[in-house]
């Protein structure tokens, strides 16, 4: 029994389990680091791809116009995850984005006043309409108990409609001779703005800094999320949830109508059909950044991930001359491997 080689031959196999066991601990560290940051992980392949089919992508002009362009969905991601960590929906942002839009155009048109001021004054009203439109709906939601898909399918409804009124189912022009619709005109147009950045992204980069700061670090911005995460003893606690879902859904509609305010100035129209599925990219952006439909979980910046994941995969599929029927197929299909990956990374977390 004292025999040394005895001794060392016992310890071997206990030495070769603890060199399997940190193993098996490196993998699976590897594993749940690669599903909390799959999103993340995807956007980078895809400018790996991207960047492969075609050497121009990394250029600075090429970055900026897709940067541009994301902008719109950027601003109505932002508002939707917002309702969404509610444990909310908004399918009306597309319909309140084409009113926001029609909104600044008619204003512009009989503001008495031009210039800067003129501008600014058309936007809030733009704004402020999408405000009243978003605290309409949140008003069914979080006071009437509506189911929130149904209030805000009505709304979509209402709103498409309301554009379609406003416009009397004409595009409106914005007009040249007007100072304050040149203006809005060249901040969608223009290739450069401070530091050679066009100004739609300094407005999707101020707006992300600013929402972001907010559910990090300010009381509404974690009592919405808590809201989501367990409404019942955030309500047991005294803490009114009607506010916050009334907030939520308000904030939702005024970012779709400075979306539409956007979209029109690239454009230089406000048609009455614009923003059409923009509610169902927005809600995949959400989706694909990780957050939770269930409300409670998601974050701005992973949200600004999904974004540029969706953007990717159109620019990719536009290199590869991909019809735009089959991108929507692509884009279902990462939705469903989003939220599949979403369930795997809880049920490992829960071992």
């Amino acid at each position: 029994m004292n025999n040394p080689d005895y001794k060392l031959a016992a310890a071997e196999p206990l030495q070769h389990n603890s060199h399997a066991g940190e193993g098996r601990a490196h993998r699976r560290s590897l594993q749940r680091l690669f599903l909390e940051h799959n999103a993340l992980v995807m956007l980078v392949l895809l400018a790996i791809v991207a960047s492969v089919l075609s050497p121009d992508f990394f250029t600075y002009q090429n970055l900026g116009n897709l940067l541009r362009q994301l902008t719109p969905l950027l601003l109505v991601s932002i508002g939707m995850l917002i309702v969404i960590l509610t444990a909310g929906i908004d399918l009306s942002v597309a319909s309140v984005a084409a009113v926001g839009g029609i909104v600044v155009a008619m204003t512009l048109n009989v503001m008495p006043v031009e210039g800067g001021l003129g501008l600014l004054l058309a936007v809030t009203v733009a704004v402020a309409s999408g405000v009243l439109m978003g605290l309409a709906t949140g008003t069914f939601i979080a006071y009437f108990r509506m189911a929130p898909f149904i209030a805000t399918l009505a709304m979509m409804t209402a709103g498409r409609g309301l554009a379609f009124i406003l416009s009397n189912g004409q595009p409106q022009r914005l007009d040249d001779k007007l100072t304050s619709a040149q203006w809005l005109r060249d901040f969608g147009r223009l290739a450069d703005g401070v530091l050679g950045i066009p100004w739609p992204v300094w407005l999707a980069i101020l707006v992300t800094v600013i929402f972001a700061l907010i559910l990090r670090y300010n009381t509404y911005g974690r009592l919405t999320i808590a809201c989501g995460s367990n409404e019942t003893a955030v309500r047991l606690a005294g803490i009114p949830v009607e506010r916050y879902k009334l907030a939520a859904y308000g904030i939702c509609g005024g970012l779709a109508a400075l979306a539409g305010v956007v979209i029109a100035s690239r454009s230089g129209v406000a048609a009455p059909s614009a923003g059409i599925a923009l509610e169902l990219d927005a809600i995949a952006a959400c989706v694909i950044g990780g957050a939770l439909l269930t409300g409670g979980k998601g974050t701005i910046f992973y949200t600004v991930v999904g974004v540029l994941v969706l953007g990717l995969i159109g620019n990719i599929m536009n290199l590869l001359s991909v019809p735009a029927y089959p991108q929507q197929i692509i884009k279902g299909a990462i939705i469903v491997i989003a939220v599949l990956l979403q369930g795997v990374g809880r049920r490992d977390t829960r071992i």
